[in-house]
């Protein structure tokens, strides 16, 4: 498994956090007691959440300990170390976040039913997975992962992979959820110096670079980041990564 670095996942904090503040601007609760955050990171977004629900309690939840241990932790704010396709929470949850997470969850649409039974009656169910595995960043890196050089290391690496807004509201409306699904595509203005490789290598890219040995990691990068540029040309000074992002919320029936 991959370790997560929360400084390399930071370096574009504006343009990562503003999907999680879309996704949670469409929650309708008004005053949850249980809130939750699976795959809360280094938390810096879940503890706006305490400030939008003052009353709450707040847990974040992680797989990373280098992610927890950097999580803002208070009285009203706790994180904890788990994995969240076995983690159980002690009592009905009134809103359930998960912010750029499931689509490093195998068959995750699996998973759903048992989100929605952690959900109280009336509970919501909040999800953001990106969409963009098709775009070049990620097609450049499965097709140098299997090249003779690499595979050797990289064959038993997981991609991260998603569905459409389409196929989650059909999974959750079986489920008898009301739902709200849909995609939005950034177009994220980036500066520096291969600036897609860096983003990427906080997150999509991180579990294949991981898995390389030292000696042949700088070879690989090289050539990754030399595909970007070609992919995403620099215009004055700037590259453009348009990332789509699929979003759902879904409440849970009052009976």
């Amino acid at each position: 498994m991959p370790t997560w670095d929360p400084d390399v996942y930071l370096r574009f904090a504006d343009e990562r956090s503003r999907p999680f503040f879309d996704l949670t601007a469409r929650i309708g609760a008004e005053q949850p007691r249980q809130v939750v955050d699976l795959g809360c990171g280094p938390g810096h977004l879940t503890a706006t959440l305490a400030r939008r629900w003052p009353e709450a309690t707040i847990t974040g939840i992680d797989a990373s300990a280098a992610m927890i241990a950097q999580a803002p932790a208070t009285d009203r704010v706790r994180f904890e170390v788990a994995d969240l396709t076995r983690w159980r929470p002690d009592a009905p949850v009134d809103v359930l976040v998960s912010n750029a997470t499931l689509q490093w969850v195998p068959g995750h649409l699996e998973l759903l039913p048992e989100l929605v039974a952690m959900l109280a009656p009336g509970g919501w169910l909040a999800v953001q997975v990106p969409g963009n595995f098709d775009e070049p960043s990620h097609v450049l890196l499965r097709e140098l992962a299997v090249d003779a050089r690499y595979r050797e290391h990289t064959a038993g690496v997981e991609h991260p992979t998603a569905h459409d807004a389409e196929t989650y509201l059909r999974v959750l409306l079986d489920l008898g959820l009301r739902v709200d699904a849909w995609e939005t595509t950034y177009l994220h203005l980036l500066t520096g110096p291969d600036p897609v490789l860096r983003w990427v290598s906080g997150t999509g890219a991180r579990p294949v670079l991981q898995a390389l040995p030292d000696e042949l990691r700088a070879a690989f990068e090289a050539e990754y980041a030399a595909a970007l540029r070609v992919a995403y040309p620099e215009r004055d000074g700037r590259v453009v990564l348009p990332f789509r992002r699929v979003f759902f919320v879904a409440q849970r029936e009052v009976r």
